[in-house]
């Protein structure tokens, strides 16, 4: 068999496989969130198209900044499906991020989307880390856009003399947060001790010591 048999006989195999690598279009012009609803079936069901208004379309949440008096210095403000019900569907979303002085969003994943920031002030050191375990880092200021790749770990801290803030960007209506620190001290039920001992070479004090300062606070 030639190389052109060979080309027209896996051309449409090909053209399959890349059809489902990306996502599909969508079959209608909007699906609004029903946020009440308690069925989930990869996102929400859509409302009635006599219930839609404008506002499900909007959102001043990510106007100003936010209080950053907490342990990391650094508030994450989110404008995704939750707080915009007309993103369901729509494969984006956004977030505001701001810093106090020193403030730092500390290493955390996305499991469901790459994140691109927008410095609107101040100076940040950004970066994240490869599977090779190799860390991509930059300091960036106001004006620069710097991107994390989807659901590798990386971190923000404010690295300038002053309070700082980003506009993050997503490709998913819902990216999701893991945060590396408090995923592991923080779970419930606890990780086992044992385990976490023996992943991060220190002893069951260190455990535990590191674990009563991630408890919730009464």
């Amino acid at each position: 068999m030639n190389k052109t048999s060979l080309l027209v006989l896996f051309s449409p195999l090909l053209l399959f496989s890349l059809s489902l690598a990306a996502d599909p279009d969508m079959l209608q012009d909007l699906c609004v969130a029903d946020l009440t609803s308690g069925i989930k079936v990869n996102g929400y069901p859509c409302k009635p198209a006599d219930a839609i208004s404008a506002s499900d379309f909007s959102f001043t949440g990510i106007s100003n900044p936010g209080p950053t008096n907490n342990t990391m210095g650094s508030l994450v403000t989110g404008a995704n499906v939750e707080k915009i019900p007309g993103l369901n569907t729509m494969g984006v979303s956004m977030s505001r991020i701001d810093y106090a002085l020193g403030g730092l969003n500390p290493p955390h994943t996305h499991p469901r989307a790459t994140e691109m920031v927008f410095v609107l002030e101040g100076q940040l050191d950004v970066g994240f880390i490869t599977t090779a375990n190799k860390l991509i880092a930059k300091t960036i200021t106001k004006g620069e856009v710097f991107v994390f790749p989807k659901a590798l770990v990386h971190f923000q801290k404010n690295s300038g003399n002053g309070p700082a803030s980003v506009v993050a960007a997503f490709d998913s209506q819902f990216p999701g947060t893991q945060s590396i620190a408090a995923t592991l001290f923080s779970a419930s039920p606890a990780v086992p001790d044992h385990v976490l001992t023996k992943a991060f070479q220190i002893g069951t004090k260190e455990v535990e010591k590191i674990k009563g300062r991630f408890a919730p606070k009464n």
